[in-house]
C-alpha cells in the first residue's frame, strides 16, 4: 500500500472548518481507515493480511477514515497497547454498506421517532457511529466534528477477515511526522491526502446527519 501524502497546512485549507464530514483518504474502488493495536495484534495482522491471533472478536472494535483523529485518540502512537498504526484499505462498497447499517451511540432525537425505537435499532445492528470533535495535530479540539464506527458481531467478523484488502504498518511515519506536530508553520507537517467522501443517498446522509 502507498498512502497519497501532502502537507497537513495545505489541506487543513481546503477542509471543512465545522459541520459532520466524512474525512478520509479513497478512490472509486477503496477507503482507507485506521486502527492502533499493541504490536503482537498488529504484526498478526500484517503478516496474514487479516486480523486473528490476540485480536478479540468479542469485543467492539473502533475504525476511524480520519487520521488525525486516530493520531489524536492514540497520542500519535504512544499510548499503551496502541503503540503500531495500521492503514487499512477496504472496498468502497463495504464502507459504504458500514455507514448504511451504523447506528447512533447515543439517542439523537432528529434521526430515529423515539428512543424505544432507537434502542431497538442498537439492539439489531452490528455498527455503532458516533460524532466527536476533530483535533488538530497538537490535540486542540476544533467546530468540525469527526466520525468513528463501532465493529461487532457480523460487521466485525466481515471486516477483520473478509473485507480487509491491504493492512500496512505506518508507524515509522507516524514517529516521523510526530516531530513536527507541533511546527505546522516550519517543517511541514505531512499527512495522508484526505477529502470530504461523498454520499450520494440523501436519505442516508441525512440519517448520518452530515453537513
Amino acid at each position: 500500500m502507498t498512502l497519497d501524502i501532502e502537507a497537513y497546512r495545505k489541506q487543513s485549507e481546503r477542509w471543512p472548518t465545522s459541520g459532520r464530514h466524512i474525512l478520509a483518504q479513497f478512490d472509486a474502488d477503496s477507503v482507507i481507515v485506521y486502527q492502533a493495536f499493541r504490536r503482537e495484534i498488529a504484526e498478526h495482522a500484517v503478516r496474514h493480511g487479516r486480523f486473528g491471533g490476540d485480536f478479540s472478536f468479542d469485543r467492539m472494535s473502533w475504525i476511524k477514515p480520519n487520521f488525525l483523529w486516530m493520531m489524536y485518540r492514540s497520542g500519535w502512537g504512544t499510548k499503551a497497547d496502541q503503540e503500531v498504526t495500521l492503514a487499512i484499505r477496504l472496498p468502497r462498497s463495504a464502507f459504504e454498506q458500514l455507514l448504511r447499517e451504523a447506528v447512533h451511540s447515543t439517542f439523537a432525537s432528529d434521526v430515529y421517532s423515539d428512543e424505544r425505537c432507537w434502542r431497538a435499532a442498537v439492539a439489531s445492528s452490528s455498527v455503532r457511529l458516533q460524532w466527536d470533535p476533530d483535533h488538530d495535530p497538537r490535540g486542540r479540539p476544533l467546530a468540525r466534528r469527526a466520525l468513528q464506527l463501532g465493529l461487532r458481531g457480523d460487521a466485525l467478523r466481515l471486516f477483520a477477515t473478509e473485507w480487509v484488502t491491504e493492512i500496512q504498518d505506518i508507524s515509522a511515519f507516524v514517529a516521523e511526522q510526530r516531530n513536527h506536530r507541533d511546527d505546522v508553520e516550519g517543517a511541514p507537517l505531512l499527512t495522508p491526502c484526505e477529502r470530504v467522501f461523498p454520499i450520494s443517498d440523501s436519505v442516508a446522509a441525512k440519517r448520518l446527519q452530515l453537513d
